[in-house]
This record gives C-alpha cells, sequence and structure tokens, in this order.
C-alpha cells in the first residue's frame, strides 16, 4: 500500500518549506515529518501522469532519456497512476499527448507531468525539444520547441483534489543568450521539480539521467525516512555524483494547507510514507543532457541568421526574434517580415503552404478511438442525407430560407428555420452526453463558410481586429485561424456596427443543429466516415499537412453549409460545462459568470476522422490563441 501512495505523499508535503529541504546541502538531521490526511468519505480520483522520453535528436541523441521515460511509467504505474507514456515523440505527438492528458485530468486527482530529452530556457520560457530537432538549424530549436506554458495550460482546468507536480530531467541553458535565464512562474497547486537550475547543466549517466536515477532509486527503497527528506536526497545525491557540478532546484506554487488526496483506492486515515537510504553509487563519467552551443554566443547567433537569411517565411525571422529580441540583424528581420506579409495579400494560393509550430503550442484533442451509438431521432424526422457529392435532401432543405450577404467583404449567410434536434450522443465522451433535445426557437442566419483571411483582413484594415499570424495560409479564401474567442468576439462585434445587423457567434446548440442539416447519423453524411468529405488527415484528398484547404473545397451538407467538419475548430458562444446535464433546451447561449473556457466545435484537418462526427466538442481558453481555431457568425432574423 505505501508504494502506491508514496507519490502522494511528495506531493501532500509540498505546502512544507520544500525550497529549504532541495537547497540544502545534505539531507543528514533533516527530520521534517510530512503527514498526508485523506478526506473522511468516497473515493478520490487515480493520478494521471504524461511521461514524454525523447533521444532522437540529429548530431545530440540521448541514448537513456526513452529508458528513463519507460522506467518512470512503470515507477508511477506501480503507485496506482493511469500513465500516458511517448517516446521519441514528435511535436505533433507531444501536443496530441498533451491534449490526452488534460482530458483524463479532468475528472481530478494528481497530475504529473514527467520531461526526459533536451531542453533550453528561452527568456523566462522554458522549451522541451521533440525528437528529431536539429541544433544545427538553430530556427527549429525556437518553432518546434514545446513551450513549458503548455503544460501548464493542460493541467490548469479546474478539477476536484487537484495538485500537480512538473518533473524535467533536461539541461536548462539558453543558446542563445548564456546570461537571460530565469525561473518558470508555476500556476497554483503546482510545484516543478528542476534536474537543475535555469541555466545549469543536467547531467546523463551510464544508465540513465543522474537526476531520475537519483529519484527512481529513492522511490524503490525501504520505508527508513520520512518523505518530506525524499527530494531533498535526491537533490543531494545529484550533487556529490557531479561533483557539484548539477544542482537540482524546485520551484512550487503551494503556500497554504496541507494537500490532500489519494489513487485508486479508499483511503480514509491519515498516512506517513517513507523511504528508504542507499548507498553512494560509484563515480560516473557524466554527459550533458543539453543542447550546447560549440562556438561562441556570437557566433551562433550568425549562424541563426545564415540559416534562415534566404527564408520565405515570416515563421523563420519571427523565430530569430524570439532568441535574439535585440540582436544585429533584428531591423533587418522586421522588415523581411513586413515585406512577407505584404506579399501573401496579393498572391494566389498555392495548394499547400508550409505552417510553422506556435511557439507555446496548446493542448490539442486527443486522438482516440471513439464507442459511438445512433443519436434518436428528431421531431419531426426529416429524411437522411446521402455520402454523395451532391447530398442535399428535399426535406432538410425546406429547412434553409435562402443566402444573403450584406456587404462585400461580408460572410455569406445561410437562414435557417427553427427547429427540433437531438443534440448530443452515447458516445463514450461524458462530455456528448445526455442526448437532449432541444428546440430552436427563432430563425437565424450562419456562414456558409468559415470566415476567411480576406474577410478578417477587412476587419483589420478598419484597425478593429488584430493583424493575423504568420501560422495562416497566404490564401485569401482560407480560413482565418490562430485565433481567440477574444478575437472573434472583436470581428463580430466590429461586423455589426458596420452592417447595423445583429451579427453574434453562433450559440452550441445552433451550430450542431446546423451541421447535423437534418440527419440523424453520426456523421451528416452517414454513419460512417466517407472519404474526400471532410477536410481531416485520414479524411480522403485533398489535405496538406501545412494547413486547412479553401473554403467551399468540400460538398455542402444538407442545409448548403460547407466544411462544418474539419478544416478548423469553431469558436461558439458558450462557456465550456462538462456535460450536457442542466444544458439549455431552448438553444440560448449556456454562459456562466466569470467563465474562461469556451466550446470549440467541429475538429480540425489535424484530427482524424474520428473527430469529424457531429457531436465531437472540446474547450479553450477564450483568451489564447491557437493555430487550428477559427470561426463562423451567426446573425438573430428579425
Amino acid at each position: 500500500m505505501w508504494r502506491k501512495l508514496l507519490l502522494i505523499g511528495v506531493v501532500g508535503a509540498l505546502h512544507a518549506q520544500w525550497i529549504d529541504a532541495f537547497a540544502a546541502s545534505s539531507p543528514a538531521g533533516t527530520r521534517a515529518t510530512a503527514q498526508v490526511v485523506f478526506p473522511d468519505s468516497g473515493m478520490i480520483p487515480r493520478g494521471v501522469a504524461l511521461v514524454i522520453g525523447n533521444g532522437d535528436y540529429p548530431g545530440h541523441a540521448l541514448e537513456n532519456a526513452p529508458r528513463d521515460a519507460l522506467r518512470m511509467r512503470d515507477a508511477l504505474a506501480a503507485r496506482g497512476f493511469d500513465v500516458i507514456t511517448r517516446t521519441d515523440a514528435s511535436s505533433q505527438a507531444m501536443k496530441a499527448a498533451l491534449a490526452e492528458f488534460a482530458r483524463r485530468l479532468r475528472h481530478g486527482g494528481t497530475g504529473v507531468f514527467y520531461f526526459a530529452g533536451h531542453g533550453f530556457q528561452l527568456a523566462n520560457a522554458t522549451m522541451l525539444l521533440p525528437s528529431g530537432v536539429d541544433a544545427r538549424a538553430p530556427a527549429s530549436l525556437v518553432t518546434d520547441g514545446l513551450n513549458l506554458d503548455a503544460t501548464f495550460h493542460a493541467m490548469s482546468e479546474p478539477r476536484p483534489h487537484k495538485l500537480n507536480l512538473v518533473i524535467l530531467d533536461t539541461c536548462l541553458n539558453n543558446p542563445f543568450d548564456a546570461a537571460n535565464t530565469g525561473n518558470v512562474t508555476p500556476p497554483s497547486q503546482t510545484m516543478i521539480a528542476y534536474a537543475t537550475a535555469p541555466g545549469g547543466f543536467a547531467a546523463d549517466g551510464p544508465r540513465g539521467g543522474v537526476f531520475t536515477d537519483a529519484l527512481l532509486h529513492e522511490l524503490s527503497g525501504a520505508a527508513t525516512h520520512d518523505v518530506a527528506t525524499l527530494l531533498a536526497r535526491v537533490a543531494a545525491n545529484v550533487r556529490v555524483a557531479t561533483g557539484g557540478a548539477q544542482r537540482p532546484q524546485l520551484v512550487s506554487s503551494f503556500d497554504r494547507g496541507p494537500a490532500t488526496g489519494a489513487f485508486g483506492h479508499d483511503a480514509t486515515q491519515p498516512a506517513r510514507v517513507s523511504v528508504a537510504s542507499v548507498d553512494a553509487e560509484a563515480p560516473i563519467t557524466l554527459h550533458s543532457r543539453g543542447i550546447l552551443p560549440k562556438d561562441s554566443s556570437e557566433q551562433y547567433e550568425l549562424t541563426f541568421w545564415d540559416s534562415i537569411k534566404d527564408s520565405t517565411y515570416p515563421s523563420d525571422y519571427e523565430a530569430y526574434l524570439k532568441a535574439y529580441p535585440n540582436g544585429r540583424f533584428a531591423t533587418l528581420a522586421h522588415a523581411r517580415i513586413d515585406r512577407l506579409r505584404a506579399a501573401a495579400k496579393t498572391q494566389p494560393a498555392p495548394e499547400a503552404t508550409r505552417t510553422a509550430p506556435a511557439s507555446t503550442p496548446p493542448p490539442l484533442p486527443p486522438e482516440k478511438p471513439r464507442t459511438t451509438a445512433a443519436a434518436p431521432a428528431p421531431t419531426p424526422a426529416p429524411a437522411a442525407a446521402t455520402p454523395a457529392k451532391a447530398p442535399a435532401v428535399a426535406a432538410a432543405r425546406s429547412v434553409n430560407n435562402g443566402e444573403s450577404k450584406d456587404c462585400a467583404t461580408c460572410p455569406v449567410m445561410v437562414s435557417l428555420s427553427p427547429g427540433s434536434f437531438p443534440m448530443g450522443s452515447a458516445t463514450d465522451d461524458p462530455s456528448e452526453r445526455p442526448v437532449h433535445h432541444v428546440t430552436i426557437e427563432a430563425p437565424f442566419a450562419i456562414g456558409k463558410y468559415a470566415v476567411t483571411i480576406e474577410q478578417w483582413n477587412a476587419c483589420v484594415d478598419a484597425k478593429a481586429c488584430p493583424p493575423l499570424s504568420s501560422d495562416n495560409n497566404p490564401s485569401k479564401t482560407a480560413p482565418a485561424r490562430d485565433l481567440s474567442w477574444d478575437d472573434a468576439q472583436a470581428y463580430v462585434k466590429w461586423l455589426a456596427k458596420t452592417t447595423g445587423k445583429p451579427y453574434r457567434l453562433p450559440t452550441e446548440a445552433e451550430w450542431e443543429y446546423a451541421d447535423r442539416g437534418g440527419t440523424t447519423t453520426q456523421y451528416w453524411w452517414g454513419d460512417r466516415m466517407t472519404k474526400g468529405t471532410a477536410n481531416c488527415k485520414d479524411c480522403g484528398d485533398p489535405w496538406h499537412k501545412e494547413g486547412p484547404e479553401n473554403v467551399g473545397t468540400f460538398a455542402a451538407n444538407p442545409y448548403g453549409l460547407h466544411d462544418m467538419n474539419g478544416g478548423v475548430w469553431e469558436w461558439v458562444s458558450d462557456c465550456w460545462h462538462n456535460s450536457y446535464q442542466g444544458a439549455p433546451a431552448d438553444g440560448r447561449t449556456w454562459d456562466a459568470p466569470g467563465c474562461n473556457m469556451r466550446v470549440i466545435r467541429g475538429g480540425s484537418w489535424r484530427e482524424g476522422a474520428s473527430y469529424m462526427l457531429t457531436s465531437t466538442r472540446f474547450r479553450y481558453s477564450a483568451s489564447v490563441r491557437q493555430s487550428q481555431d477559427g470561426f463562423r457568425v451567426a446573425k438573430d432574423l428579425r
């Protein structure tokens, strides 16, 4: 039992003065006692862990990092954790794993994130590198690195018994500016255990990372020492093994009250957990667990600029400015960005354009199998759509009252009549349950397409919307993306003022009503994925990994609406709720005071076919931009 409780014992002691203990030169004489008090009733959700070990780096391979991840996986699983494990993960795989991590954490309990691999500091940001990134191409370190903030975001949503533990076995030097390093401030209820201080050296031993070796060694010992000394013992052992070259550091936001929690079992009594002492390890030969430029900082800047100076992608110059905001080529980088963006507005769209990864990639919806059951029939029940290229259904078409456009650069709007439908699904995703009957009581219009780059730029030209990021396709008919909910609100406010019409975001119920198109099937075209019906990565051509296709590339649904499945995730007006329990039955916006998490619908080109289901829903922070998020508008008809 004590093995299962060990990790919660560690986290439960976070409220104590761990920073002092972690910085101690030796754990000798430290006898602080940590008690973990569990709630007196009920089952507490078990912990969830995401473990990533990346070692496949050209020119800087780390053989031990994937092995460390597997060892940490086994240690956490043995203590009752639900563990997600990735080794040699690409940038996209890391994002998808973070999304799955966030989804599982919704149910409550402790979240543990462990990373072994190459990392670095960029000002006050901590960047974790996916496999395949080459330090000889400095721009890729910035554009492809995963900002630690993305992990914090995945762990940030309020949940029962919330505790967060982040363990980083990576170097934290700044290869661009050695003097520019600093601590990352953790969000609430979070502790970060660094294998080394920012700017410092993390060693890779013969069998694994020195920090991970020390941590696993302490976790596997017999019960002879109080748990409050565990991290202090780990830190002391690391300092001894590295001759003082590596100095672990801990940063915690726990400042009041004992943390409580348990994993996968009913624990109603206070528990005291201990670990064993171990003999000192034999001397080891150390290697760096970090990407360090072999030349001077000045020469590395020249290497960086030389690698991008002929680039036609604004994101490369933006990466340079993040690394060297006051660098010798900063003025030229700004000029190149302005020139490329101006040229993009006048060029026709190529079939595919490169999209650079966001510098702080947020969690993406996970790739997972979905067990589905057909939704009950609506009242009245129009005929089902067919998967043909012209899928219109006469009974469903009667709901469509025609198209309109209020200005030259305004979205084309499709008018829909009131009606009833079953919202949600009987899938294994609790957020889509229960299926509930909704009646749209008033007619409304909704965009035939997602808002395009051309339409967004009309708002930019009016100085009412911010410029689009370089992640966007150059085509003026591509969907505008990398937009927050707040950005979308700015656009509809401008559109309403410009036209004098009541534009807004659609409600979640209106969006699903429109997407179903009067059908009763899993997708509007049937119960099975049909190739070429949606813009997603395994939905058939046309598809390009760099970005979504132009709007209208795929067939319209029975209501004459294009690209509601795939393309870009689309913001709706509603606040996120974990299920449909208590949802309004009249199709209005389901809001909440102080809401900062909003609903996105429809999936994107980066997701798989299982996310093209009409019922699929996800959530995202209203103020944060994400390269897959766009929107379409709605308008009241009266």
